[in-house]
């Protein structure tokens, strides 16, 4: 469970005791209602990453893109407000860089959103010096993106590094080292699902 979701049901079960106090117990229910959803909505399950040289999804979704551009393919991955929000990183090095791009907050399944709406851009370089960029993207709802680290910091494949709040948007961009595996349509889950190999050198 991530700790937000247990303030804001917190905060919104103190707001329905005080609406059964002032008026009806029924009164509260819609309240209780929205703290159960935030309970479940800031899940945070264990995952473990499989062993290998490729990189696993960084989010729970849907993948919406797999598009060449400007040297690199990108994938994009929608997640919807009834998937896991907590974000893991794709593969394991050491964060080189980390850059937040203020924007719009289109929704999160359409294409201009990689480019346009706020986000964080995070890239991670493996052991062997190949670098991997990914980026948390805010949707029409979700209009706040959290990354948990910091340049220069460490990262296992898979281990967790932020967190999108309710519906929003991933993008990885693969360059040439990488064959991608993912496919539009596609559901993965973050940490667990491979979405790319590495090509041999």
């Amino acid at each position: 469970m991530v700790r937000t979701g247990i303030y804001y049901a917190l905060a919104l079960v103190a707001g329905g005791v005080i609406v059964s106090y002032l008026t009806r117990p029924i009164y509260s229910t819609p309240l209780i209602i929205v703290a159960l959803f935030c309970l479940w909505f800031f899940r945070d399950p264990e995952r473990l990453a499989p062993e290998g040289p490729h990189a696993v999804s960084p989010a729970d979704g849907k993948v919406v893109a797999v598009k060449p551009e400007g040297g690199v393919t990108r994938v994009s991955i929608f997640l919807s407000p009834l998937d896991v929000h907590v974000n893991r990183s794709p593969i394991g090095g050491q964060i080189v860089r980390f850059d937040y791009k203020p924007g719009q907050f289109l929704v999160a399944s359409r294409e201009e959103a990689s480019e346009q709406n706020e986000q964080n851009v995070i890239t991670v370089r493996s052991a062997d010096g190949v670098e991997l960029t990914f980026k948390q993207i805010a949707g029409l709802v979700a209009r706040r993106v959290i990354f948990y680290k910091k340049p220069g910091e460490a990262v296992r494949m898979g281990e967790r590094i932020g967190l999108m709040q309710f519906g929003s948007r991933m993008d990885v961009l693969f360059g040439p080292e990488w064959e991608v595996t993912a496919k539009v349509g596609e559901r993965v889950w973050a940490a667990t699902t491979v979405i790319a190999r590495r090509r041999p050198a």
